[in-house]
């Protein structure tokens, strides 16, 4: 006895195998599509922070005042970068072409990156001590800001003003 019965699939099979694998593929694209377009902006982050790190690095590091013991705030049109000499100098400093070194030279890569002006201001945040607030704001070729705020005391040189 032979089976007449023949074996494979029915149009109908194949149709909804196909409609099937079609919607589980057209899930995965879209789900790659999204992390492909997107892969690039923990890099721009990070070289945001970067950025804002290294301003505010070079800004606390300056003395707290000016030796005269002035406390005027900013520095004076047409003032270079390279002659800051203390923090406050810093006080409304930013960038509209983008990131420059000290010098003034456009860094390569950076264009699309701007600093908005930073904020020096005395803080009383930390009781007791003399300290300036600074807050540097970094913002990114999408629009995006990164702002980071560190504090610089005053180290009881001539320069600094008596709690």
């Amino acid at each position: 006895m032979t089976s007449s019965r023949q074996h494979g699939f029915t149009l109908i099979e194949l149709i909804i195998f196909i409609v099937v694998v079609s919607a589980g593929l057209a899930g995965i694209l879209s789900v790659m599509n999204t992390v492909v377009k997107s892969s690039a902006d923990p890099m721009v982050r990070k070289q945001t922070i970067a950025i804002a790190e290294s301003l505010l690095e070079e800004i606390l590091l300056k003395d707290y005042a000016k030796p005269t013991g002035s406390t005027a705030l900013g520095f004076s049109a047409g003032g270079s970068r390279k002659l800051f000499d203390c923090v406050t100098d810093y006080s409304g400093y930013n960038t509209t072409s983008g990131i420059v070194d000290v010098l003034g030279t456009v860094m390569p890569g950076l264009a699309s990156y701007n600093i908005s002006p930073v904020t020096v201001a005395s803080s009383t945040d930390l009781t007791g001590v003399a300290a300036l607030r600074v807050t540097v704001s970094v913002t990114d070729p999408t629009g995006n800001a990164v702002s980071l705020t560190g504090y610089r005391t005053c180290d009881l040189s001539p320069s600094c003003p008596l709690p």
